[in-house]
């Protein structure tokens, strides 16, 4: 099983069938939450359909095709991050995360995002990485901006949610801006 620590108290393991109720757990318990942010709230309506989700997911990382991942908080399930919307032949990925509010503005995402990134870029050899926000997501978006993504543009009307439709900021960062911030063990600049 994958798993990485990135703080003191917190850790990111690939998320398997066994954490289904758990993360089920969590997600109803911040439904009002996170329903203000993630279309895929509500159709989250049991432990079944966190099971498919999981089980899609181990699907998709078994084609190289997805990653996701939870986050663990002093071993509690607390959120989660990942990638989807993989393009192989182009080494582009996008990238996503959500954190249970009595978690946030502790550095968890930002870091988490940073491993990720690292794997992204390192092993994976990505050439971009993207992420999507809600424009209002402020939050969210200033994960994006430490990380280094650039803001690319606003798509009008795409994601749907609660039977209206939000604009979402584009993000995207390049591996190159990536090493230049970060770079890679053993090189120096």
């Amino acid at each position: 099983m994958l798993s990485l620590k990135i703080a003191p108290d917190v850790e990111l393991r690939l998320l398997q069938l066994q954490h289904a109720e758990e993360v089920f757990r969590v997600v109803d318990a911040e439904r009002a939450y996170l329903r203000q942010w993630l279309p895929w709230v509500d159709a989250t309506a049991s432990v079944d359909d966190t099971r498919a989700f999981i089980s899609k997911s181990l699907g998709e990382l078994a084609e190289g095709a997805g990653l996701v991942l939870g986050i663990w908080c002093q071993g509690r399930y607390s959120g989660g991050i990942g990638c989807h919307r993989f393009d192989l032949p182009n080494r582009c990925v996008e990238i996503g995360y959500w954190l249970a509010e009595r978690y946030q503005g502790r550095g968890i995402v930002t870091a988490g995002c940073r491993a990720l990134l690292a794997h992204l870029f390192g092993e994976l050899r990505m050439e971009r990485v993207s992420l999507r926000a809600m424009v209002e997501n402020d939050k969210s978006r200033a994960v994006a901006e430490r990380l280094g993504f650039r803001e690319e543009g606003v798509m009008r009307h795409a994601q749907r949610r609660q039977g209206r439709y939000d604009d979402l900021v584009v993000y995207g960062l390049l591996r190159a801006e990536w090493e230049s911030a970060c770079p890679p063990a053993g090189v120096t600049r």
